[in-house]
């Protein structure tokens, strides 16, 4: 029995420490430092490393029945809700490559919410490093193809509308995940974009 426990317990510690890392090498377990100086790329920038920041923290921890939690029957169920935001993030990282949204394809990606996770934390640090050096934001357009044609809008539209959008539904997991039972780490700081000591 001792021969059998031994490596189990080694075997569980292990996936615990290697789950850890991948949390901790995920961006936004804190915010960046902020630019030196002011423009409109290093403040888009710091609109999303801010949406950033919740969307981690709002996302550490979410336990099946976190994801499961339906605020009504109408409502969306939280996994839904990230679902969305993995959305929001593509349209907002394809705003800074300079990338058309298609519309025209059904094909979904299937992702795990750990995934899910990863891949929208990565989309918002990428948009952010690539506007953050930018003082003229007039090329970033949001475009969009679809069945009907295609259109593009100005940047003012990815600040009201995804990256405020995003913040929005981050705020709601938030609000979800308390309601299931599993509220968000008391130490985290959006003020000062780190965990408090």
């Amino acid at each position: 029995m001792k021969k059998i426990i031994t490596p189990l317990i080694l075997l569980l510690s292990i996936m615990v420490v290697a789950q850890q890392k991948d949390n901790s090498e995920l961006p936004y377990h804190q915010i960046p430092d902020y630019p030196e100086n002011y423009t409109a790329g290093s403040v888009a920038a710091r609109m999303i490393d801010g949406l950033g920041f919740r969307y981690y923290w709002a996302t550490e921890g979410l336990r099946e029945e976190d994801l499961d939690y339906k605020p009504s029957e109408s409502g969306r169920a939280c996994k839904e809700t990230l679902d969305h935001i993995y959305g929001l993030s593509r349209v907002i990282v394809n705003a800074a490559t300079k990338t058309v949204n298609d519309r025209t394809t059904a094909e979904k990606e299937q992702l795990s919410i750990e995934e899910m996770r990863k891949k929208t934390l990565l989309n918002f640090q990428k948009a952010s490093q690539i506007l953050r050096e930018e003082t003229d934001l007039s090329a970033f357009k949001l475009m969009f193809k679809s069945q009907y044609g295609t259109s593009d809008y100005p940047f003012w539209n990815n600040i009201n509308g995804p990256i405020a959008d995003a913040i929005w539904h981050a705020g709601q997991v938030v609000l979800m995940r308390r309601a299931s039972g599993n509220p968000l780490n008391p130490k985290v700081s959006v003020f000062n974009g780190k965990l408090r000591e």
